[in-house]
């Protein structure tokens, strides 16, 4: 009897992620930046699930993998990538008894929009750590907030 109720009380404590378990999250999405920057389509799309979605900065940007990779595709293709440099991340692994979840925000840098940010999620699979969710952000000083949504409303398209 004490057996299953000291087994019962550990399955239900919290349990941290390690180190080694933040780390092979970590290195699944830095494999997903290098290889976008190296245009490789093939190892990029690799690091998501099948049903993965990519968010990106624009309202209509909310693509399937599959339409995403459609999209994509043809600038691999022509060895077009994008590079954004993680700078700084945080890494968090649900603390339930499955461990199989994942999110994460991440600051970066790119050429032409300076500062972005990155949020996702991962899930634990047969083949290991995928991508179910990847959100590219802007980073909006709060300052000039006002001024960027005013700009972005005067260029909405009003539907008829």
């Amino acid at each position: 009897m004490f057996v299953l109720i000291a087994t019962l009380i550990l399955a239900a404590a919290p349990q941290t992620a390690t180190a080694a378990e933040e780390a092979a999250v970590a290195a699944v999405i830095d494999r997903m930046h290098t290889a976008a920057s190296r245009a490789d389509g093939a190892d990029y799309f690799a690091q998501f699930t099948p049903d993965a979605r990519f968010i990106g900065t624009d309202s209509g940007e909310r693509w399937p993998l599959d339409a995403f990779q459609a999209y994509a595709e043809p600038f691999f293709a022509r060895g077009q990538g994008w590079t954004y440099v993680p700078n700084e991340r945080v890494v968090t692994i649900a603390p339930i008894a499955c461990r199989c979840v994942a999110w994460f925000d991440e600051r970066l840098e790119n050429a032409s929009y300076g500062e972005t940010r990155g949020s996702g999620v991962l899930r634990l699979t047969d083949d290991g750590w995928k991508i179910e969710q990847y959100v590219l952000s802007f980073v909006v000083p709060n300052d000039a907030a006002r001024d960027v949504v005013a700009l972005i409303r005067r260029q909405a398209v009003v539907p008829d």
